[in-house]
């Protein structure tokens, strides 16, 4: 191998150990700081977590309203036009949905649009914050700027992932099976809610619980180091965001191998 292709590859392997030693302890300061101070300054923080929840969960119901319909029609849609063929096409469709929807393509589709909408505008605004120097202003007034600015958006964006992940499974399951009568496929309402019942187990709500808040705190955690841990320029705070963006997405992609390796064990 060239000298000029092995130095490019340990320096992207160095630079991506760094990222990771600067983003783990981050998190670990992070949760230190949430579970110090807990309790302190709650008529200044309740405010700031009631608008994360907000902007991470109320906000989007209406593009996740709109997602549910779309995923339910593709899932179901696609997946009558196969099954058709087969005589005993009707006994899969609630197990298929529990599978695809439930377990994979709805928390981790939830998890990426919450960090296209919100994810962004974390890194934006904190390496706003710091490159105008109000990140030090706060420390001068003796605040804690992981408190204060990273505890809200941490807490926020994983009860807004969850609560959202909740929706849009709840949607694309009622949306499949309106899908499903429109193309006349002999199912009644009982059977496909008792394939549902009968293809979910304590495990699904165990991990999928995990699961949605794990992706959380992930990308809660990601888009604000990058954001917040470094001295960053008005002008790098584009690259900063393309690097938070792309990080997130490949953990919580490894993260969701790791959830199907604990449903195969399971």
């Amino acid at each position: 191998m060239p000298r000029s292709y092995s130095a490019n590859i340990g320096r992207q392997v160095f630079a991506f150990v760094l990222t990771l030693h600067g983003v783990g302890a981050f998190a670990l300061i992070t949760l230190g700081v949430l579970l110090r101070n807990v309790g302190v300054a709650q008529p200044v923080i309740r405010p700031l977590l009631a608008r994360e929840i907000h902007r991470a969960g109320v906000r989007l119901i209406p593009m996740f309203l709109f997602a549910a319909a779309a995923l339910g029609f593709l899932v179901i849609g696609q997946t009558v036009s196969w099954l058709t063929r087969v005589e005993t096409a009707n006994n899969w469709l609630g197990n298929i949905m529990v599978i695809v929807v439930v377990r994979e393509l709805g928390p981790l589709l939830t998890a990426l649009l919450v960090l296209a909408r919100v994810g962004t505008a974390n890194v934006v605004e904190l390496g706003t914050a710091r490159a105008m120097g109000e990140v030090e202003a706060l420390e001068a007034l003796g605040i804690d700027p992981v408190h204060y600015l990273v505890g809200p958006r941490v807490v926020g964006m994983a009860v807004g992932i969850f609560s959202l992940t909740v929706y849009l499974i709840l949607g694309t399951l009622v949306s499949g099976y309106l899908w499903v009568l429109l193309q006349d496929v002999p199912l009644s309402p009982g059977d496909y809610f008792r394939q549902l019942a009968s293809a979910l187990s304590y495990l699904d709500f165990v991990l999928l619980a995990l699961k949605t808040c794990a992706f959380g705190f992930i990308i809660a955690i990601v888009t604000c180091y990058h954001g917040l841990a470094q001295p960053l320029q008005l002008n790098e705070i584009s690259r900063a965001t393309v690097r938070a963006v792309t990080q997130s997405i490949v953990v919580c992609i490894l993260l969701d191998a790791l959830f199907i390796l604990l449903y195969l064990i399971g």
